[in-house]
């Protein structure tokens, strides 16, 4: 079956989410990040996951905003941050307009101009992934921002995947579903999209059940994937 529609994660896929701390560092204001920024965001980023993993497994749903902020907090006090509320306050205000990965604009625009649906699947709320995306100047290249919090729980809860078809009316294989995160594209495989997990760092693969279909190093070949 032809790929007819495209959905892509947002938070380390579409959108850098190393992005604030690189930015907050090179701030006068901050000039404390300066040295440990790549780690303070590391944390964060690794402590956000962690924490929508816990939240799904235990049925204790939070929106994605909590989460962040309370993975943030351990991050901040793990690099020894802890207590600074400006630097606290401009983190997560910088969080609502990370910017995209250069190729994004273009590598969407492709699959729209081909006529395919395009999509963010995310477990981002809606607020956050509308103001990522008017940030990143997106917006027309994506038919809709699906949120996890329709369901009420994180991916890779197959309720999440669930979305795409019920958005589209369309079969699992006629989705090409994209992430940054292996575990994630390698449970939407075995949920039955067609996968590619964008690499950039160059990870072993997750020893997971399920692997993703494609590996690319970063988005501009997923118009090809997609048979444009």
């Amino acid at each position: 079956m032809p790929i007819t529609t495209c959905v892509f994660d947002a938070y380390g896929t579409l959108f850098d989410v190393t992005a604030a701390a690189r930015q907050a560092a090179s701030e006068p204001d901050f000039a404390a990040l300066r040295n440990d920024w790549p780690q303070v965001a590391e944390h964060w980023r690794q402590k956000q996951l962690n924490y929508s993993w816990l939240r799904a497994v235990t049925g204790a749903h939070d929106d994605f905003w909590q989460v962040t902020q309370d993975g943030l907090d351990w991050a901040l006090e793990k690099t020894g941050h802890d207590g600074n509320a400006p630097l606290r306050e401009r983190l997560l205000a910088l969080y609502w307009e990370l910017q995209a990965y250069p190729e994004v604009p273009e590598m969407l625009q492709t699959l729209k101009d081909a006529g395919l649906n395009t999509a963010i699947l995310s477990n981002g709320s809606p607020a956050m992934l509308q103001g990522a995306v008017d940030s990143a100047g997106i917006g027309g290249t994506l038919d809709v921002l699906l949120s996890v919090e329709t369901v009420g729980v994180f991916k890779p809860d197959s309720r999440v995947y669930d979305l795409v078809g019920q958005q589209f009316g369309c079969s699992k294989d006629e989705v090409l579903f994209v992430s940054s995160n292996g575990w994630d594209a390698g449970a939407a495989t075995g949920y039955g999209f067609t996968t590619a997990w964008v690499n950039r760092n160059s990870d072993p693969v997750d020893r997971l059940p399920w692997s993703p279909v494609h590996v690319l190093k970063q988005l501009d070949g997923i118009p090809k994937l997609a048979g444009v």
